[in-house]
């Protein structure tokens, strides 16, 4: 078989999913498009490696070192996905940096900002309530023994 054809579907591969990755707004179907850009750079390094005589099966393990890349890439990316499905209840990736939207626990500045500002109506250990912190004293200020 002819080496162009491989590398021409590599190419065809790597295309759709580079589009996925900058189209898409799911996160899942991101997942799907970034596999699909690992296994066109794995179909490139095997026909790489099936074309080049001489060299050792080089190809062929850094191939294995990407299957197991993307094995991993799978598993934190669905358990980031899962994350933050139960947080915000939707997978659009155009939520992730929104700021306005705080989602069901707030913000993280506006914990912090009621911290300094000496709120002590929140839960205890909110921000600005840790020991050490301007609110409250250190157990060594109070007179404590060490």
């Amino acid at each position: 078989m002819h080496p162009v054809i491989p590398y021409l579907i590599a190419a065809l591969l790597f295309g759709v999913g580079g589009y996925g990755v900058l189209v898409r707004r799911n996160a899942v179907l991101l997942l799907m498009s970034i596999e699909l850009m690992l296994n066109a750079v794995n179909l490139t390094l095997v026909t790489a490696d099936t074309t080049i005589v001489g060299v050792p099966r080089s190809g062929q393990v850094f191939t294995l070192f990407v299957i197991v890349l993307a094995a991993a890439e799978v598993g934190v990316g669905l358990a980031v996905i899962l994350r933050f499905f139960r947080l915000r209840a939707s997978v659009d990736t155009d939520a992730v940096g929104a700021a306005d939207d705080p989602g069901p626990l707030g913000s993280a500045a506006d914990a912090a900002a009621a911290g300094a500002a000496g709120d002590d109506d929140g839960p205890a250990g909110a921000a600005g309530d840790a020991v050490g912190s301007p609110n409250r004293p250190t157990p060594y200020e109070n007179g404590e023994a060490r």
